[in-house]
């Protein structure tokens, strides 16, 4: 192996290990109780033992920083499933899938609820998780488009789209969990997402 590859390699393993050091430290800053608002590239190297240069030339950003450290946790939260559910033949079965994957994952790390609570005083992570929240809002369009093509108005299909969306959202599972286990809020979120499907449906 030429000397310049094997260099690189090391160059290259030593820049991925270094990466997933930042993006752990971010993640478990986000999960312990230090304030949200000091989450920063200066912190987040501070805690990971790097220079911020690092973490600026890795991320480019305190936006790019985020975006990682919700990848991360959003891949640990198994949300990787989604693709699963979305390529079941059958929507229905689809849906109570999605759902079950976002009762879950709203339930599986300290991290989540406290990105949420976050939304509230800084506008750049409201940003970033409305972004992507927004996304399950599409997963949510595709899978009723597929159950009602054709037999409904976009504006009946829209109401109920919003209303699973309100349902699947990190704020009622919370608000449902207070004395619930997370089963049990599964189980409620799936019948009144199907109960807004029947209602869809017998409006053709």
């Amino acid at each position: 192996m030429p000397t310049r590859s094997y260099v690189s390699e090391i160059r290259d393993r030593a820049a991925a290990e270094k990466r997933a050091r930042v993006i752990q430290a971010a993640v478990q800053y986000l999960r312990d109780e230090n304030s949200i608002a000091g989450f920063s590239l200066d912190a987040i190297a501070k805690a990971a033992e790097v220079t911020r240069l690092t973490v600026y030339n890795q991320f480019g950003s305190r936006r790019g920083l985020l975006e990682a450290a919700f990848d991360d946790i959003a891949m640990r939260g198994n949300l990787g499933r989604i693709g699963d559910a979305m390529a079941k033949s059958d929507p229905y079965e689809g849906l109570d899938m999605v759902i079950e994957i976002f009762c879950s994952f709203w339930g599986s790390d300290p991290a989540v609820a406290r990105l949420h609570d976050a939304m509230v005083i800084d506008p750049e992570f409201a940003e970033a998780l409305l972004a992507r929240n927004e996304r399950r809002r599409v997963l949510i369009e595709e899978l009723l488009a597929r159950m009602t093509t054709g037999r409904v108005t976009e504006s009946e299909r829209r109401d109920a789209v919003d209303l699973i969306f309100a349902l699947t959202s990190c704020a009622m599972f919370r608000m449902l969990a207070v004395t619930r286990s997370t089963s049990a809020v599964c189980a409620l979120i799936t019948d009144a997402a199907r109960a807004a499907v029947a209602r869809l449906e017998s409006a053709t």
